[in-house]
């Protein structure tokens, strides 16, 4: 009997274990479902489709190499899988393992319906660090890098299958401009991979918290891995073949490469954030700061936000870059989440969907644990609000990103150009061709602390941070290092070490 082989954030051949338990069982029907309701989500937008398409299409080249093809269908999926029932017969399903919102989780539940229904088989593989149904995090390190260390699925040497027709697809999602976004596909992926590794990557760890030298010195595979085009145990043995390689040298590549492996174990950290506690997405990890900010956002400072408007060039800066790009560097997209939350008093709610729909990477594990641990509602990590005059003048010192981005402030002379409002001259430019700050910076950074320490006071408060920290604290070290074992003294300790933690772990690495 056919087994369907059902495509979703996986999009490759490569180390891809679904696809190599359907061949090894016989007929193997691969199938990707574009799913109207899904791209209807306020999390989603046309650079997310348009990366998704292209992704697609490059699959099917993959799978028509090897001999079969890929069915492309248009309607829910379990629409779909009635549909295939009663024309190919399958008797199993095989898929990967998802982190994905609210919405994906609803569907999956539907899909486990039908197939419980139908005396369908559907069987879920890890294609990640992730682990489902964790018990807290004690020895949740050990899981992960073991995972990481075990050889990659081969490609099925030839695939048989039934060859059904595809569906048109239609567009399903409003187009938006974003004309320097990154384009999607394997190949993209490896290219990126193999450049970083040999070339780009050497500079890393110094040059990734700026946006001027991040857009080079990163590795930009982060949409490759939230769509899978690009497995994470792939690209960390990579890394590791190339630490290997460099191992001895003085070339910085030794730190930079040890600094990107970090990223990847942190990203598997944040994603089992939310396959530990899907209500995140939704709702404060610690409820005492459910109701701190307005639910519903001040209109006017939304808006000067999302359009790089707010008369903080350096914000402004980076929120027409990531418009343009559908990327941002991780310490940049911290402090616009940052900005946003503490000096703007908007709630993560809301500004955590503009930023889904701007990242062409969006990934949901990643986006609303940080969107959360940046806005300062998880009760365990330390309260940074970022000066965005300071991160402008720190990470942007010649104004070269800034002058970019906001062409208006071409007339500010360099020494005013991160607070224009200083310049003597200054109302040459504000309120005519740039907008005045919509806040003051330092007075809105000195309310937001009081308020959001005001609600860490009391013994209620402390209660429940302990069982935040236990369910989804790191255990590192004090150096940063996960524990990768199960001493429950040690654990206790990378556990405090975690809640302490001052450091900024992006989304994008």
């Amino acid at each position: 009997m056919t087994t369907v082989v059902w495509f979703k954030r996986d999009l490759r051949v490569t180390d891809h274990p679904a696809l190599a338990q359907a061949a090894a069982r016989g007929a193997a029907l691969p199938l990707y479902v574009f799913e109207p309701e899904y791209w209807a989500q306020p999390d989603v937008s046309g650079r997310q489709f348009d990366f998704l398409c292209e992704s697609v299409t490059a699959l099917a080249d993959e799978l028509a190499a090897l001999g079969v093809p890929l069915v492309v269908r248009v309607g829910r999926v379990v629409d779909v899988l009635t549909d295939l029932h009663e024309s190919a017969g399958f008797s199993a399903l095989v898929s990967h393992e998802e982190t994905g919102n609210a919405w994906t989780y609803a569907r999956d539940l539907d899909v486990a319906a039908w197939c419980s229904a139908n005396g369908i088989v559907w069987t879920e593989l890890a294609q990640s660090g992730v682990v489902r149904r964790l018990n807290g995090r004690d020895g949740w390190a050990k899981q992960r890098n073991a995972f990481l260390r075990q050889p990659q699925v081969d490609v099925p040497a030839g695939i048989t299958g039934p060859a059904l027709p595809s569906d048109q697809v239609p567009r399903l999602v409003a187009e938006d401009h974003c004309p320097e976004r990154q384009r999607g596909g394997r190949e993209m992926a490896l290219s990126l991979l193999g450049s970083f590794l040999t070339e780009r990557g050497q500079s890393y760890r110094k040059d990734m918290s700026s946006p001027v030298t991040g857009e080079w010195s990163c590795s930009r595979l982060s949409p490759y891995l939230a769509f899978g085009c690009l497995s994470g145990r792939e690209a960390s043995q990579a890394a590791a073949a190339r630490q290997r390689e460099v191992k001895g040298t003085r070339e910085g590549w030794g730190a930079s490469l040890k600094s990107f492996q970090a990223r990847l174990a942190w990203r598997d950290h944040f994603m089992q954030k939310l396959e530990d506690e899907p209500a995140l997405e939704q709702r404060c990890l610690h409820s005492a700061y459910e109701d701190m900010r307005p639910k519903v956002a001040d209109a006017e400072r939304l808006a000067a936000w999302e359009k790089g408007e707010t008369g903080l060039p350096f914000v402004d800066a980076c929120m027409r870059y990531l418009a343009a790009t559908g990327w941002m560097n991780f310490r940049m997209r911290s402090m616009l989440m940052a900005v946003a939350s503490y000096h703007l008093w908007l709630d993560w709610r809301v500004t955590g969907l503009h930023l889904a729909r701007q990242f062409t990477d969006f990934e949901p594990g990643i986006h609303w644990p940080q969107s959360q641990m940046q806005s300062g509602t998880t009760g365990m990590n330390t309260v940074r609000i970022y000066n965005p005059v300071k991160q402008g003048k720190d990470q942007d010192p010649t104004g070269v990103f800034t002058r970019r981005w906001c062409p208006e402030l071409a007339a500010v002379p360099d020494a005013f150009l991160q607070e224009p409002w200083t310049w003597e001259a200054a109302d040459t430019v504000l309120g005519k061709t740039y907008p005045a700050p919509v806040i003051d910076v330092l007075q809105a950074a000195r309310e937001a602390r009081e308020k959001v320490w005001a609600v860490r006071r009391g013994g209620a408060f402390r209660e429940e941070a302990k069982r935040v920290v236990h369910k989804h604290a790191s255990r590192k070290d004090p150096q940063g290092h996960f524990v990768d074992d199960r001493n429950p003294r040690k654990a206790r300790k990378g556990a405090t070490s975690a809640a302490k933690d001052t450091r900024q772990m992006g989304f994008e690495f």
